[in-house]
């Protein structure tokens, strides 16, 4: 991605998905999480604080060194054993059936292909697992649809292959998930950023 995808961009993600608002939501999604757990775009572990106790191991995906090495402290912080165990969530390093959860937070976004990921946490999942997650992506507003559009490809440029108007429901259904709980709402912010989808879906 060159200096400032590899360098810079991690940074910024850090800092945008650290704040408040966004621990409201994290604590949310984790909630429900228990056994082996696999967190696809683990990032700088800001989820980590939110890890229910029912979690016994969780298996970091993160293709970035800059972002895995600024969640030094979040990794330290916790009694879960946390190993950093693939850098390409469209590829799991995983057998067939190996954890209870699977975790993924505004991280669908910027997945090139975001269905195979999907897909690979589904392989890796055992039978009713349940995939936890929550991501930015197409607004139910055909308003709002219009500007992420138009807003897309600086998007793309700016954070890392970031899209503003995947259509994430659609896309965990597509990938053979039973959607089980599915919120959808505008966060605080921007709405053509803010159009948000929480909730679980079974393997």
């Amino acid at each position: 991605m060159g200096f400032y995808g590899d360098r810079i961009v991690p940074r910024i993600v850090n800092l945008a998905c650290g704040t408040g608002e966004m621990k409201k939501y994290r604590s949310r999604v984790c909630a429900g999480l228990h056994g082996e757990v696999v967190e696809v775009g683990f990032g700088s572990g800001l989820n980590v604080a939110f890890y229910p106790e029912a979690v016994t191991r969780v298996a970091a995906v993160e293709p970035s060194d800059v972002g895995w090495r600024l969640g030094a402290d979040n990794v330290a912080s916790t009694s879960v054993p946390i190993e950093r165990a693939g850098l390409d969530g469209q590829r799991l390093p995983f057998a067939d059936d190996s954890f209870d959860t699977a975790l993924s937070t505004w991280t669908l976004c910027t997945i090139p292909d975001g269905v195979a990921a999907l897909k690979e946490l589904r392989r890796v999942l055992r039978p009713g697992g349940t995939l936890h997650f929550v991501e930015h992506g197409l607004a139910p507003d055909e308003k709002v649809q219009r500007w992420q559009h138009r807003l897309n490809p600086i998007e793309r440029v700016v954070a890392g292959g970031c899209n503003f108007n995947r259509e994430i429901p659609r896309m965990i259904t597509d990938a053979g998930f039973t959607m089980a709980e599915l919120d959808q709402f505008y966060a605080d912010g921007p709405r053509f950023a803010a159009a948000f989808s929480l909730g679980t879906a079974s393997a």
